[in-house]
């Protein structure tokens, strides 16, 4: 079960902007991207969460940016869960080129039940398949990440 979750980017064309850098839109949908792709590798897949009738939301996003990223990088996004609350999970993202943070990510999400869409609290079922990964914790050195960027940050 990865407790921090890695996702290999190479930008694309496709996202690159008038400025010649990376859109900024392309970092939210990197984001997306990770988030599902994690839960998926947790046993969470889209079908599932519509099997089981609730899923989460976004209920809001927060990024910064701290380098800008070009066509051809090869880039990784890192993502994992700092906190599950009764009706929130709060996921965070860091996105690095060549150990060099180039953007901060969170996301607050809401599970909702489906048929009302309408947040309703985190099963147990499904917060228990989640491993909570709080600021502090050894594994970040290993990457390299420094949590203290994300100080009193959603």
């Amino acid at each position: 079960m990865p407790r921090i979750f890695a996702m290999p980017i190479v930008v694309g064309r496709e996202s690159i902007d008038l400025m010649q850098h990376t859109n900024n839109k392309e970092y939210l949908k990197w984001m997306e991207e990770a988030a599902a792709a994690h839960s998926a590798e947790l046993g969470w897949t889209t079908k599932r969460y519509f099997d089981f009738g609730g899923a989460f939301i976004a209920k809001a996003h927060w990024i910064e940016y701290l380098r800008p990223t070009f066509e051809g990088d090869n880039l990784t996004m890192y993502t994992w869960i700092e906190n599950m609350k009764e009706k929130t999970s709060l996921r965070r993202f860091y996105l690095m080129r060549d150990k060099k943070v180039c953007m901060l990510g969170s996301t607050q999400w809401a599970f909702i039940d489906i048929r009302t869409s309408r947040a309703v609290e985190i099963p147990q079922e499904i917060a228990s398949d989640f491993p909570i990964v709080a600021p502090g914790d050894p594994i970040f050195k290993d990457l390299g990440i420094k949590t203290i960027l994300f100080k009193a940050v959603l």
